[in-house]
């Protein structure tokens, strides 16, 4: 479990990262640089997910790498199921990652959500259900790693 305290907003008591894959973790379907490292520091403290369509057909062997619980939604509706996903773990012990227009519910149903500015953009829907906005998946898991930074931007 990762707990923080944000002034002005109370205290996050996570179990659960759900992560977007395609834009989020990955270009052109390749893992960019530095996410298997945070991620496998993250498991420590949460339980991760890999939600996902799996456009490229990537996932499981991703997830496989990665030691991280995977889970795909049908490509219908997916803003939808994304957002049932986390409501069905439990939406105040969620944090939530991604960075297109179908990560938009999750990112809203979550206690935190992350969107990610990457290099394949950052769709409005999400930016505008999103919490904060980072500039890269690796800011975006630093900022769980090393919560002061969190609490920094998110205080009132």
């Amino acid at each position: 479990m990762l707990v923080i305290t944000i002034p002005g907003r109370g205290t996050l008591c996570l179990e659960y990262l759900v992560l977007d894959l395609n834009g989020t973790l990955t270009l052109d379907g390749v893992l960019i640089a530095g996410v298997a490292e945070r991620l496998e520091r993250l498991r420590e403290q949460l339980r991760v997910y890999l939600l996902t369509a799996d456009t490229r057909g990537t996932a499981s062997k991703l997830a496989g790498d990665l030691m991280v619980t995977l889970k795909c939604i049908c490509s219908s509706a997916e803003s939808e199921r994304k957002r049932a996903f986390v409501t069905e773990l439990g939406e105040t012990e969620v944090v939530a990652l991604g960075n297109g227009a179908n990560d938009g519910g999750m990112l809203k149903a979550a206690a935190l959500g992350i969107a990610v500015l990457g290099p394949e953009g950052l769709a409005t829907t999400a930016l505008s259900a999103a919490d904060l906005v980072v500039p890269g998946i690796t800011e975006a898991l630093d900022l769980l790693l090393v919560p002061d930074r969190l609490i920094a931007t998110l205080r009132c």
